[in-house]
């Protein structure tokens, strides 16, 4: 169990910036999948092999696999290599962070882009939390307000202890 801390609660990101974060991100994905479209169609015509004309030919169980692993993969390499940010998080300032205010762990990241992945995970943002957030222990902060607020604490934390220079 991870300790909780409230400075992280207190700046969480609202509803209407995760929501552009959202945006920003199926946009993004949307132009990955128009690109492997593009490439698989054209490996297709070159080699033949029966795989990149079924990428594009699959059906609808298909678009909705591909789609999956798709965002599941773009969100833990972004989230885990870029600490916690993906495109649409650097748009609005936010990061995700461990509700004990660190860094999240690749198994963090890696529950987080699982949990995305189930067909109606959207709508459970209508509760507290959205669940890739509440399972992995994890949450979407406003970075700058958050790393104001950790400075003016360990200003405060730091009163009285004699400096050494």
């Amino acid at each position: 169990m991870r300790k909780y801390l409230l400075i992280v609660d207190r700046n969480k990101a609202s509803l209407g910036t995760r929501f552009i974060n959202n945006l920003i991100d199926t946009i993004v994905l949307m132009i990955i999948h128009v690109i492997l479209t593009f490439i698989s169609g054209f490996l297709y015509g070159f080699t033949s092999i029966w795989f990149f004309y079924f990428y594009n030919n699959g059906g609808f169980l298909w678009d909705i696999f591909i789609g999956a692993m798709v965002a599941f993969v773009y969100f833990f390499l972004w989230e885990y290599y870029t600490q916690g940010m993906t495109p649409g998080k650097y748009v609005t300032g936010t990061r995700v962070i461990s509700v004990d205010g660190q860094k999240p762990d690749r198994k963090q990241i890696l529950q987080r882009s699982l949990y995305r992945v189930i067909p109606f995970e959207p709508l459970s943002f209508f509760g507290r939390e959205g669940w890739h957030d509440s399972f992995s222990d994890t949450r979407v902060i406003n970075w700058s307000n958050y790393i104001s607020e950790r400075q003016a604490k360990d200003d405060i934390n730091r009163i009285g202890q004699k400096e050494i220079a």
